[in-house]
């Protein structure tokens, strides 16, 4: 496995009118691995996935990917590296098919069969003509997810993609998540206040308290040998802020 950094955060803050939400000292995400970050609400977890998505620059620090510093606005070309599904997917008023296309179609490409096999893969073949908004909302979350994979991005950034969803579709969702890292080589990072999730995807598992990295290491010893006594109290369920 590749362990080089794809990411790289040096003494990153980041404030929104004049409240800093995210001091982190420093943070690397290894290529070809999966980052899980838990912490309760308020962390600071979704304003780093903004980041780390190359939407917003940050208030001070530096961040790097592939070893080149990151400006604002970030060209196309990298921001075409990096896609995000969301807690609550947003999807066109069409078929399954035709969400799935959208990324392809936005950059020029014809989707030929690469659409039929990606629906295959997430389970959702005999539904490629339905219109999306009337799926359940597992199923709509395998579309967004099935979009997101389509355009073969480098990095996945996973925004609590199993929130409320029945335990068939976390499982299945999980493991396209687990296939995309292990054949593809896909480096992901996910939030999720779902420990369990962490803990049965991720390589490496760090927890933001208070836009501070209190502790980022292997998922086995970040659950059951944390450094940090926060770490431990989280990994327990006791209240951690």
């Amino acid at each position: 496995m590749n362990l080089n950094e794809l990411y790289e955060i040096e003494k990153l803050q980041h404030a929104y009118q004049g409240r800093t939400v995210l001091d982190i000292a420093h943070l690397g995400v290894h290529e070809g691995q999966v980052l899980a970050l838990v912490g309760p609400s308020g962390a600071g977890k979704s304003s780093l996935l903004r980041l780390l998505n190359f939407l917003e620059p940050p208030t001070a620090g530096a961040m790097r990917f592939a070893g080149e510093l990151v400006r604002h606005p970030a060209p196309l070309a990298l921001r075409r590296q990096v896609t995000t599904v969301f807690q609550r997917p947003a999807l066109q008023r069409s078929s399954v098919a035709d969400n799935v296309a959208l990324g392809l179609r936005l950059r020029g490409i014809t989707p030929d069969g690469q659409v039929d096999a990606m629906l295959a893969r997430v389970g959702l073949a005999s539904l490629a003509q339905q219109p999306a908004r009337l799926l359940s909302g597992g199923e709509m979350q395998r579309v967004a997810l099935a979009r997101a994979l389509i355009i073969r991005p480098r990095v996945l950034l996973l925004d609590e993609p199993t929130a409320n969803l029945d335990p068939y579709n976390v499982g299945l969702i999980e493991e396209i998540i687990r296939e995309a890292n292990r054949e593809a080589g896909l480096t992901v990072v996910l939030e999720t206040h779902n420990v369990f999730q962490a803990r049965r995807l991720a390589h490496r598992t760090g927890l933001l308290l208070g836009g501070r990295l209190i502790e980022l290491t292997a998922t086995p010893q970040f659950f059951e040998a944390p450094s940090d006594p926060r770490t431990a109290a989280f990994v327990r369920g006791d209240m951690v802020y």
